[in-house]
């Protein structure tokens, strides 16, 4: 079964967007994974298309109206009733590589895109949508985190990189930060290729390169060294 996206938002015309270029735009293109997008406003009852609401309670802004949005994805999951449901919110667990990696062996996923306010909890409830934030910030709208979580996981797809053997010493892949990179000049203005990466001892490189990692780590990322060793 090729693995599915399933995208629910306001403006579908945003898709694929830079998803449809280069390694993940190649994968779409070869049938290595699908996307589909369904327009919230086609499930709006009144003539005017209405999505959104006046906050109970008062505030400013608008908020997604919960029947408009079970209808939409209630007619999503008609198609693909095994997808896990995701509403990207900036109040939703941190993604992270394990959970990209989970989805992406899974059978796809169906994301709900924000607007304004965000969206009415009873829908969030009564469709079982599990919340997800790319960062601890606000953006516009939950399209351009869609993206994002979706080329975290299709990058990760049977066939869709290359040189899949990389993807193991990637960042947060073993609870490390990468270790530097290095190519051609040997030179580039006044800085070296450090001497041990053009040894040709296979150990000594891996040695280095943990080296780096674990001080990357230390240094920019207190959160994740203290995990690790917890975890020794």
């Amino acid at each position: 079964m090729v693995w599915h996206a399933s995208v629910l938002t306001l403006f579908p015309e945003m898709f694929p967007g830079p998803l449809g270029l280069s390694l993940s735009g190649r994968g779409l293109a070869d049938g290595l994974w699908r996307l589909s997008t369904r327009n919230i406003r086609d499930f709006a009852t009144d003539r005017h298309r209405s999505v959104d609401d006046t906050p109970a309670g008062g505030g400013a802004g608008m908020v997604l109206r919960a029947d408009v949005a079970a209808a939409a994805i209630d007619a999503a999951s008609v198609d693909a009733p095994d997808l896990p449901r995701i509403y990207l919110s900036p109040r939703g667990t941190p993604l992270t590589q394990a959970r990209a990696r989970a989805l992406a062996a899974g059978p796809g996923v169906l994301l709900f895109c924000g607007r304004f306010e965000g969206l009415d909890q009873r829908a969030i409830e009564a469709r079982q949508l599990e919340e997800i934030s790319i960062g601890d910030y606000v953006l516009s709208g939950g399209e351009l985190a869609a993206m994002v979580l979706l080329d975290a996981c299709v990058r990760l797809l049977p066939g869709v990189i290359g040189a899949e053997a990389s993807l193991g010493e990637e960042s947060h892949e073993n609870g490390l930060l990468e270790y530097p990179h290095y190519t051609r000049p040997r030179t580039f203005e006044g800085r070296e290729i450090p001497e041990v990466l053009l040894s040709g001892d296979h150990a000594r490189i891996a040695r280095w390169r943990r080296e780096q990692s674990e001080a990357l780590t230390r240094e920019r990322r207190p959160d994740l060294a203290a995990r690790l060793k917890r975890d020794e």
